[in-house]
């Protein structure tokens, strides 16, 4: 399906008077620290509520707010908005929500616990079409019962892993996280070709590309286009190469899958005909 396969799930935003259950919860538990953005705020109810109890927050909804935030913050709730969203989409908002984070913030994505019948089905209110499924994430599950279900997310370079001592596996604290998803997370490469040289990394240790699951691959592909994106807003480049290496003998030096995007520009190289088939460089120019 594509991204435009589900244009009603909004319409599950609902009118109330007080707070959410999952917004009382991460309140009541102090979690709502720093400036806060409530991604998917629906009618913005917790903004407003939260807002007059002193927490500094703002609310964005493509649907009712749509004004995208400029900065980034200390700390985001996502509540109840996964369930609506087709699997593509649920990767969008993460990744959304990972380049808005502070390095040292935390997010909280609330899921329900209750829904039966997955899929597409009419809104009895509405009489049209939404979606609603049930979402696991890989994350630290904070709070469940039998409705909702609470995650804290942290970025990936930031939470403590295994003693291994793959570079992949256990990132640098320090280095810029550019985007995250469930599976995958991008950063700029810590020796550059070009400004922009950028990673997307899978997140289980697997050396061989062709190892990857579909989805793991599929995950890594969907990154690498939200990738280029970022670099091409922040760099202006004139091209593009892209490029796993497989191998040792084909210049594998980490042993994790990793895909390169390597930002091009004019006059970077004398001549750039030939582009990735420059890895045997006397058969890089045919005729």
């Amino acid at each position: 399906m594509s991204l435009n396969a589900n244009p009603f799930s909004h319409l599950t935003a609902k009118e109330r008077d007080s707070l959410s259950f999952p917004a009382r919860i991460v309140k009541e538990r102090g979690l709502l620290v720093g400036e806060v953005l409530d991604f998917g705020c629906g009618f913005g109810k917790d903004v407003e509520i939260l807002g007059s109890q002193g927490i500094k927050i703002q609310g964005y909804d493509k649907h009712y707010f749509p004004k995208f935030p400029e900065q980034k913050f200390d700390t985001i709730s996502c509540f109840y908005v996964l369930n609506v969203l087709l699997p593509e989409e649920q990767a969008l908002v993460l990744m959304e929500i990972s380049a808005l984070l502070k390095p040292s913030g935390k997010a909280y994505f609330a899921v329900r616990r209750d829904l039966v019948h997955e899929g597409f089905r009419t809104h009895k209110i509405h009489q049209k079409p939404t979606f609603q499924t049930n979402v696991v994430l890989p994350f630290r599950s904070i709070f469940k019962n039998d409705t909702c279900e609470i995650y804290e997310y942290q970025p990936y370079n930031q939470v403590q892993k295994t003693n291994s001592d793959c570079p992949f596996c256990n990132p640098d604290s320090k280095a810029e996280l550019i985007l995250e998803s469930a599976q995958a997370y991008a950063i700029l490469d810590k020796f550059p070709v070009n400004p922009g040289h950028a990673l997307i990394i899978p997140k289980r240790h697997v050396s061989d590309y062709f190892e990857l699951s579909f989805k793991e691959q599929s995950s890594c592909m969907f990154m690498l286009n939200e990738v280029k994106k970022e670099i091409q807003k922040r760099f202006n480049p004139d091209g593009f190469n892209i490029g796993i290496n497989i191998g040792e003998k084909a210049g594998q030096t980490v042993s994790h899958v990793h895909i390169h995007l390597i930002p091009r520009y004019a006059g970077d190289v004398e001549d750039p005909r030939g582009g990735v088939r420059g890895v045997i460089p006397e058969r890089k120019i045919y005729k």
